[in-house]
Protein backbone atom coordinates (compact mmCIF):
# COMPACT_ATOMS: atom_id res chain seq x y z
CA UNK A 1 0.00 0.00 0.00
CA UNK A 2 2.99 2.33 0.21
CA UNK A 3 2.87 2.87 -3.55
CA UNK A 4 -0.80 3.83 -3.26
CA UNK A 5 -0.02 6.24 -0.42
CA UNK A 6 2.64 7.86 -2.59
CA UNK A 7 0.20 8.10 -5.49
CA UNK A 8 -2.37 9.78 -3.22
CA UNK A 9 0.14 12.28 -1.86
CA UNK A 10 1.34 13.09 -5.38
CA UNK A 11 -2.21 13.67 -6.61
CA UNK A 12 -3.77 15.70 -3.82
CA UNK A 13 -6.49 18.08 -5.02
CA UNK A 14 -5.27 21.54 -5.96
CA UNK A 15 -7.10 24.75 -6.77
CA UNK A 16 -6.30 28.13 -8.27
CA UNK A 17 -8.15 30.21 -5.74
CA UNK A 18 -7.92 33.36 -3.66
CA UNK A 19 -9.61 31.44 -0.82
CA UNK A 20 -7.15 31.28 2.12
CA UNK A 21 -8.06 27.80 3.44
CA UNK A 22 -9.97 25.99 0.66
CA UNK A 23 -7.05 23.89 -0.61
CA UNK A 24 -5.92 23.03 2.91
CA UNK A 25 -9.47 21.89 3.74
CA UNK A 26 -9.57 19.67 0.63
CA UNK A 27 -6.37 17.91 1.68
CA UNK A 28 -6.71 17.78 5.46
CA UNK A 29 -8.65 14.53 5.90
CA UNK A 30 -6.83 12.77 3.05
CA UNK A 31 -3.44 13.51 4.59
CA UNK A 32 -4.76 12.43 8.02
CA UNK A 33 -4.65 8.86 6.74
CA UNK A 34 -7.22 6.26 7.67
CA UNK A 35 -7.36 2.52 7.13
CA UNK A 36 -7.36 2.75 3.28
CA UNK A 37 -9.39 -0.45 3.49
CA UNK A 38 -11.44 0.08 0.33
CA UNK A 39 -8.45 0.93 -1.88
CA UNK A 40 -6.61 -2.09 -0.48
CA UNK A 41 -9.47 -4.39 -1.52
CA UNK A 42 -9.49 -3.09 -5.08
CA UNK A 43 -5.72 -3.24 -5.42
CA UNK A 44 -5.65 -6.73 -3.90
CA UNK A 45 -7.99 -8.08 -6.59
CA UNK A 46 -5.97 -6.41 -9.36
CA UNK A 47 -2.65 -7.65 -7.97
CA UNK A 48 -3.99 -11.21 -7.78
CA UNK A 49 -4.72 -11.38 -11.50
CA UNK A 50 -2.71 -8.72 -13.33
CA UNK A 51 -0.04 -6.86 -11.35
CA UNK A 52 0.90 -4.92 -14.49
CA UNK A 53 -2.35 -2.96 -14.12
CA UNK A 54 -1.62 -1.77 -10.58
CA UNK A 55 -0.37 1.64 -11.73
CA UNK A 56 -3.64 2.36 -13.52
CA UNK A 57 -5.64 0.82 -10.70
CA UNK A 58 -4.27 3.47 -8.32
CA UNK A 59 -6.59 5.95 -10.04
CA UNK A 60 -9.62 3.83 -9.22
CA UNK A 61 -8.44 3.16 -5.67
CA UNK A 62 -7.88 6.87 -5.14
CA UNK A 63 -11.34 7.68 -6.50
CA UNK A 64 -12.87 5.35 -3.91
CA UNK A 65 -10.82 6.92 -1.12
CA UNK A 66 -11.88 10.41 -2.23
CA UNK A 67 -15.56 9.45 -2.22
CA UNK A 68 -15.24 7.71 1.13
CA UNK A 69 -13.44 10.71 2.65
CA UNK A 70 -16.14 13.09 1.43
CA UNK A 71 -18.74 10.89 3.12
CA UNK A 72 -16.85 11.04 6.43
CA UNK A 73 -16.59 14.83 6.28
CA UNK A 74 -20.33 15.14 5.73
CA UNK A 75 -21.15 12.44 8.27
CA UNK A 76 -19.34 14.45 10.95
CA UNK A 77 -21.24 17.70 10.28
CA UNK A 78 -23.38 19.25 13.04
CA UNK A 79 -26.54 18.44 11.05
CA UNK A 80 -25.59 14.75 10.99
CA UNK A 81 -23.38 13.19 13.72
CA UNK A 82 -21.86 16.43 15.01
CA UNK A 83 -18.52 14.74 15.65
CA UNK A 84 -15.43 16.73 16.67
CA UNK A 85 -12.86 14.02 15.81
CA UNK A 86 -12.01 11.92 12.73
CA UNK A 87 -8.90 9.92 11.89
CA UNK A 88 -7.39 11.23 15.12
CA UNK A 89 -7.73 14.84 13.97
CA UNK A 90 -10.29 17.58 14.62
CA UNK A 91 -13.04 17.48 11.98
CA UNK A 92 -13.17 20.09 9.23
CA UNK A 93 -16.11 22.02 10.60
CA UNK A 94 -14.17 22.34 13.88
CA UNK A 95 -10.90 23.43 12.23
CA UNK A 96 -12.51 25.78 9.73
CA UNK A 97 -16.31 26.17 9.70
CA UNK A 98 -19.39 24.27 8.60
CA UNK A 99 -19.61 25.87 5.15
CA UNK A 100 -16.00 25.00 4.37
CA UNK A 101 -16.55 21.40 5.47
CA UNK A 102 -19.67 21.03 3.31
CA UNK A 103 -17.92 22.45 0.25
CA UNK A 104 -14.74 20.42 0.80
CA UNK A 105 -16.89 17.27 0.90
CA UNK A 106 -18.71 18.34 -2.27
CA UNK A 107 -15.39 18.95 -4.02
CA UNK A 108 -13.89 15.58 -3.05
CA UNK A 109 -17.07 13.84 -4.22
CA UNK A 110 -16.85 15.31 -7.72
CA UNK A 111 -13.05 15.08 -7.84
CA UNK A 112 -13.33 11.32 -7.36
CA UNK A 113 -15.04 11.04 -10.74
CA UNK A 114 -12.55 13.40 -12.38
CA UNK A 115 -9.73 11.15 -11.17
CA UNK A 116 -11.54 8.04 -12.40
CA UNK A 117 -12.26 9.59 -15.81
CA UNK A 118 -8.50 10.05 -16.29
CA UNK A 119 -7.61 6.44 -15.42
CA UNK A 120 -5.49 4.79 -18.16
CA UNK A 121 -8.08 2.19 -19.18
CA UNK A 122 -10.30 1.68 -22.19
CA UNK A 123 -13.38 3.88 -22.49
CA UNK A 124 -15.54 0.84 -21.72
CA UNK A 125 -13.66 0.06 -18.51
CA UNK A 126 -13.70 3.69 -17.36
CA UNK A 127 -17.46 3.94 -17.89
CA UNK A 128 -18.06 0.69 -16.00
CA UNK A 129 -15.91 1.88 -13.10
CA UNK A 130 -17.63 5.27 -12.98
CA UNK A 131 -21.04 3.57 -13.07
CA UNK A 132 -20.09 1.21 -10.24
CA UNK A 133 -18.78 3.97 -8.00
CA UNK A 134 -21.74 6.26 -8.67
CA UNK A 135 -24.34 3.53 -8.19
CA UNK A 136 -22.96 2.38 -4.87
CA UNK A 137 -21.91 5.77 -3.56
CA UNK A 138 -24.96 7.76 -4.61
CA UNK A 139 -28.73 7.95 -4.42
CA UNK A 140 -29.30 4.17 -4.27
CA UNK A 141 -26.25 3.44 -2.13
CA UNK A 142 -24.29 5.28 0.52
CA UNK A 143 -26.34 8.49 0.37
CA UNK A 144 -29.58 6.54 0.73
CA UNK A 145 -28.11 4.79 3.78
CA UNK A 146 -27.14 8.14 5.30
CA UNK A 147 -30.64 9.47 4.68
CA UNK A 148 -32.26 6.48 6.40
CA UNK A 149 -29.78 6.69 9.27
CA UNK A 150 -30.50 10.37 9.94
CA UNK A 151 -34.27 10.18 9.46
CA UNK A 152 -34.72 7.31 11.89
CA UNK A 153 -32.65 8.73 14.75
CA UNK A 154 -34.56 8.08 17.98
CA UNK A 155 -36.97 5.87 15.98
CA UNK A 156 -36.00 2.22 16.50
CA UNK A 157 -36.00 0.01 13.40
CA UNK A 158 -36.25 -3.75 13.11
CA UNK A 159 -32.93 -5.56 12.80
CA UNK A 160 -33.78 -6.41 9.17
CA UNK A 161 -34.34 -2.72 8.38
CA UNK A 162 -31.06 -1.87 10.10
CA UNK A 163 -29.33 -4.35 7.79
CA UNK A 164 -30.91 -2.54 4.81
CA UNK A 165 -29.70 0.77 6.24
CA UNK A 166 -26.12 -0.39 6.63
CA UNK A 167 -26.06 -2.39 3.42
CA UNK A 168 -26.49 0.97 1.73
CA UNK A 169 -24.54 3.22 4.07
CA UNK A 170 -21.46 1.05 4.56
CA UNK A 171 -21.50 -2.25 2.68
CA UNK A 172 -22.14 -1.14 -0.90
CA UNK A 173 -18.98 0.95 -1.21
CA UNK A 174 -16.90 -1.90 0.23
CA UNK A 175 -18.56 -4.33 -2.21
CA UNK A 176 -17.99 -1.91 -5.09
CA UNK A 177 -14.28 -1.74 -4.25
CA UNK A 178 -13.91 -5.48 -4.79
CA UNK A 179 -16.07 -5.48 -7.92
CA UNK A 180 -14.16 -2.55 -9.45
CA UNK A 181 -10.94 -4.52 -9.05
CA UNK A 182 -12.52 -7.38 -10.98
CA UNK A 183 -13.72 -4.99 -13.70
CA UNK A 184 -10.17 -3.66 -14.15
CA UNK A 185 -8.78 -7.16 -14.75
CA UNK A 186 -11.67 -8.15 -17.04
CA UNK A 187 -13.29 -10.69 -14.69
CA UNK A 188 -16.81 -9.34 -14.47
CA UNK A 189 -18.42 -12.67 -13.50
CA UNK A 190 -16.02 -12.87 -10.58
CA UNK A 191 -16.97 -9.27 -9.84
CA UNK A 192 -20.55 -10.27 -9.06
CA UNK A 193 -19.37 -12.96 -6.65
CA UNK A 194 -16.99 -10.52 -4.97
CA UNK A 195 -19.77 -7.94 -4.72
CA UNK A 196 -21.96 -10.35 -2.76
CA UNK A 197 -19.00 -11.21 -0.54
CA UNK A 198 -18.37 -7.50 -0.07
CA UNK A 199 -21.93 -6.86 1.11
CA UNK A 200 -21.45 -9.41 3.90
CA UNK A 201 -18.03 -7.94 4.65
CA UNK A 202 -19.50 -4.44 4.83
CA UNK A 203 -22.22 -5.51 7.23
CA UNK A 204 -19.60 -7.15 9.44
CA UNK A 205 -17.52 -3.98 9.24
CA UNK A 206 -20.50 -1.94 10.48
CA UNK A 207 -21.33 -4.33 13.33
CA UNK A 208 -17.67 -4.18 14.35
CA UNK A 209 -17.74 -0.37 14.27
CA UNK A 210 -20.83 -0.41 16.48
CA UNK A 211 -19.09 -2.78 18.91
CA UNK A 212 -15.92 -0.69 18.96
CA UNK A 213 -18.00 2.42 19.54
CA UNK A 214 -18.91 1.12 23.00
CA UNK A 215 -15.66 -0.68 23.82
CA UNK A 216 -12.98 1.83 22.74
CA UNK A 217 -12.23 5.36 23.88
CA UNK A 218 -12.32 8.22 21.37
CA UNK A 219 -8.51 8.38 21.55
CA UNK A 220 -8.17 4.68 20.73
CA UNK A 221 -10.68 4.83 17.88
CA UNK A 222 -9.49 8.14 16.42
CA UNK A 223 -13.09 9.39 16.33
CA UNK A 224 -15.86 10.17 18.78
CA UNK A 225 -17.16 7.02 20.47
CA UNK A 226 -20.15 6.26 22.70
CA UNK A 227 -22.13 8.53 20.40
CA UNK A 228 -24.68 6.09 18.94
CA UNK A 229 -27.41 6.11 21.60
CA UNK A 230 -29.90 7.78 19.25
CA UNK A 231 -28.79 5.74 16.23
CA UNK A 232 -30.04 2.41 14.94
CA UNK A 233 -26.79 0.60 15.66
CA UNK A 234 -26.51 -3.15 16.08
CA UNK A 235 -25.41 -2.72 19.69
CA UNK A 236 -28.26 -0.31 20.48
CA UNK A 237 -30.84 -2.78 19.13
CA UNK A 238 -29.30 -6.14 20.02
CA UNK A 239 -27.10 -5.39 23.00
CA UNK A 240 -23.35 -5.95 23.04
CA UNK A 241 -23.41 -9.72 23.58
CA UNK A 242 -25.86 -10.39 20.75
CA UNK A 243 -24.01 -7.99 18.44
CA UNK A 244 -20.82 -9.94 19.13
CA UNK A 245 -22.61 -13.19 18.26
CA UNK A 246 -23.89 -11.62 15.02
CA UNK A 247 -20.36 -10.48 14.17
CA UNK A 248 -18.88 -13.88 14.96
CA UNK A 249 -21.41 -15.62 12.74
CA UNK A 250 -20.72 -13.32 9.80
CA UNK A 251 -16.97 -13.60 10.36
CA UNK A 252 -17.17 -17.40 10.22
CA UNK A 253 -19.18 -17.26 6.96
CA UNK A 254 -16.67 -14.88 5.40
CA UNK A 255 -13.68 -17.03 6.36
CA UNK A 256 -15.33 -20.03 4.69
CA UNK A 257 -16.01 -18.02 1.53
CA UNK A 258 -12.49 -16.54 1.55
CA UNK A 259 -11.02 -20.04 1.73
CA UNK A 260 -13.15 -20.95 -1.31
CA UNK A 261 -11.52 -18.32 -3.54
CA UNK A 262 -8.86 -19.47 -6.00
CA UNK A 263 -5.34 -19.54 -4.62
CA UNK A 264 -4.16 -16.29 -6.21
CA UNK A 265 -7.06 -14.27 -4.85
CA UNK A 266 -7.06 -15.98 -1.45
CA UNK A 267 -3.32 -15.43 -0.99
CA UNK A 268 -3.66 -11.77 -1.94
CA UNK A 269 -6.68 -10.91 0.20
CA UNK A 270 -6.20 -13.19 3.21
CA UNK A 271 -3.64 -11.07 5.13
CA UNK A 272 -5.85 -7.98 4.86
CA UNK A 273 -9.22 -9.65 5.37
CA UNK A 274 -8.22 -11.92 8.23
CA UNK A 275 -7.01 -8.85 10.12
CA UNK A 276 -10.31 -7.00 9.60
CA UNK A 277 -12.68 -9.96 9.85
CA UNK A 278 -11.36 -10.62 13.36
CA UNK A 279 -10.90 -7.04 14.56
CA UNK A 280 -13.88 -7.19 16.96
CA UNK A 281 -12.44 -10.20 18.83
Amino acid sequence: MQNFENFLLNNLPTSKSIHPTYEEALRKMLIAGGKRFRPALLLGVVNAYNPLLIGGAHHAAYAIELLHTYSLIHDDLPAMDNSPLRRGEPTLHVIFDEVTAILAGDALNTYSFEVLSNAPFSDYTRVELIRELATNGGLNGMVLGQAIDCYFENKPLSIEDVKILHTNKTAKLIAASLKMGAIIVGREKLGEKLYDFGIKLGLLFQIQDDILDVTLSSQEAGKLTNNDEAKNSFVTLLGLDSALKEANGLADELIVELNGFDEKLKNELSPLLTQYINRHK
